[in-house]
C-alpha cells in the first residue's frame, strides 16, 4: 500500500489523499488531460488573437478581453455541468476542460502584460478601464452563466421555488 509523502497534496481535487486506493492511483492520466486540454485552449485563444488583433498602441485589448470574459462564462456552464445535482462526470472532464482547455484559453498573464503596456505607452486611463472592466466582466460573467445553466438544468417552471 502506497502511502501519501507528508505535506503533499493530490493533483486531482477529487482525489483524497488519505484514502489509500485513491493514493495509490497514478496522477499521470490527469496531468496528460490537462496538457491536452491546454494545447486545445491555447490553440484556440491564438486563433482568435489571429483573427481580432490588437488595435495598435494605446488601444483597448478587445480580444484578451472578450477571451476572458467568455473563457469565464464557460468555466461557469462547465462547474454547474458537472458539479451540481448529483450528475456524475468522467473524473478527467474537470481537469480536461476546466483546467486544460478553458485554462490554456483564459489568458490572465497577457491581461497583466496589456495592462502594463498601456501604462508604458502613457495611457493610464485605458489602462484602467481594462484592468477594471476585465475584473468585473469576468466575474459577472460566471454568475450570469451559472445562474442560466442552473435555470436552464433545473427547468424554467420551477422557478425559485424549485431550489433547495
Amino acid at each position: 500500500m502506497t502511502r501519501p509523502v507528508e505535506g503533499s497534496e493530490a493533483i486531482d481535487p477529487d482525489v483524497d489523499l488519505h484514502v489509500p486506493a485513491q493514493a495509490a492511483e497514478p496522477q499521470g492520466r490527469v496531468l496528460a488531460a490537462v496538457a491536452a486540454g491546454g494545447a486545445i485552449g491555447a490553440s484556440a485563444r491564438y486563433g482568435v488573437s489571429l483573427l481580432w488583433p490588437a488595435a495598435g498602441p494605446g488601444a483597448f485589448p478587445w480580444a484578451i478581453f472578450w477571451i476572458n470574459t467568455g473563457g469565464c462564462a464557460l468555466i461557469g456552464v462547465l462547474m454547474v455541468l458537472i458539479g451540481e445535482g448529483g450528475r456524475r462526470a468522467h473524473p478527467l472532464v474537470r481537469p480536461f476542460a476546466g483546467t486544460g482547455v478553458l485554462g490554456g484559453f483564459t489568458t490572465f498573464s497577457a491581461y497583466a502584460v496589456d495592462s502594463s503596456r498601456l501604462l508604458d505607452e502613457g495611457e493610464a486611463g485605458v489602462a484602467l478601464a481594462y484592468a477594471g472592466l476585465t475584473v468585473v466582466a469576468a466575474l459577472g460573467a460566471v454568475w450570469a452563466a451559472v445562474s442560466v445553466t442552473r435555470w436552464a438544468v433545473r427547468g424554467p417552471s420551477r422557478g425559485r421555488a424549485g431550489r433547495r
